[in-house]
């Protein structure tokens, strides 16, 4: 990538956050960073954390936004962006001591996902590092928050408008979707790209890389569809197991009542929802 592709691209990224960190009042919406001078790259290269790797991380000012694309849903970015920032300090404070009595400032975090997969999340979710624990806590001593923004077409119009290209991949994937419903996969990303290119979006990038795109396109609707599969695999497979292990406590319950006499509970314990209960903890099954 030669300079102007990397200047083009960064002031992309400035614009970007600074309508989207518009959303929390931190900066105004319509503050928009042109000076790819005040923008320091810092996303960990070769770095990954149980199957994840950063899309994008970059100083501006005194934050740091760690930005991240996904098109299936997952609960679990909290504690992958805690992995990820943890190490993303180590790197920021390596050359200095912790041990001194004067504190070490860091840039303060922002972690962003812009998701387009199609479970509905409204214009946006917040996911919860303390939602993942054991004990729920009014104020968990360890926080992290990731503000989910959905960038399906329809979507957060604000921002939208004022980042054209976010905008352009919004329309480029629904287009791709809608074929998709009554053509095969190839067929589908193909005609996506030639009406793309018709109507003038993301024109130029879909020519210059048209061969990539159906690529990864059709790999990442591809991975899409697998991995909603093996969720619903699953998910079967877990019930399976549910009533597997119900029938075998069943089956032990009704053993222990026939060797205490109890007959005449034998029919009500596989009626009685409630009273099987009492009576698992009963005999402690």
């Amino acid at each position: 990538m030669n300079k102007k592709e990397q200047n083009r691209n960064a002031k992309q990224e400035i614009d970007v956050t600074a309508v989207e960190t518009g959303t929390e009042r931190e900066i105004p919406v319509n503050k928009k960073y042109k000076d790819t001078d005040a923008l320091q790259i810092v996303t960990l290269e070769n770095a990954v954390y149980l199957g994840y790797k950063n899309d994008v991380a970059f100083l501006i000012g005194n934050c740091l936004n760690l930005y991240e694309h996904q098109s299936t849903f997952n609960p679990n970015l909290p504690l992958r962006d805690l992995f990820y920032i943890a190490h993303e300090y180590q790197m920021l404070v390596e050359s200095k001591t912790l041990y001194l009595s004067v504190l070490q400032k860091l840039p303060t975090p922002k972690f962003v996902v812009f998701y387009n997969g199609k479970r509905n999340i409204g214009e946006q979710m917040l996911l919860k590092l303390s939602d993942s624990y054991e004990i729920i806590t009014e104020e968990p001593q360890l926080e992290l928050k990731v503000i989910m923004i959905n960038i399906n077409a329809g979507f957060n119009k604000k921002l939208m408008e004022q980042c054209q290209v976010l905008k352009e991949y919004a329309e480029y994937v629904a287009c791709v979707r809608r074929y998709t419903d009554g053509m095969p996969l190839e067929k589908a990303v193909s005609k996506a790209v030639d009406e793309c290119i018709h109507r003038g979006i993301l024109a130029e990038f879909l020519r210059k890389h048209r061969s990539e795109v159906i690529s990864v396109s059709i790999f990442e609707y591809d991975k899409e569809i697998e991995e909603e599969k093996l969720r619903k695999a699953e998910f079967e497979a877990g019930e399976q197991i549910g009533l597997k292990r119900g029938e075998k406590r069943l089956a032990l319950l009704i053993a222990e009542l026939i060797q205490a006499g109890r007959t005449n509970d034998l029919l009500k314990v596989t009626e009685d929802e409630n009273y099987r209960e009492s009576l698992y903890q009963e005999y402690h099954l």
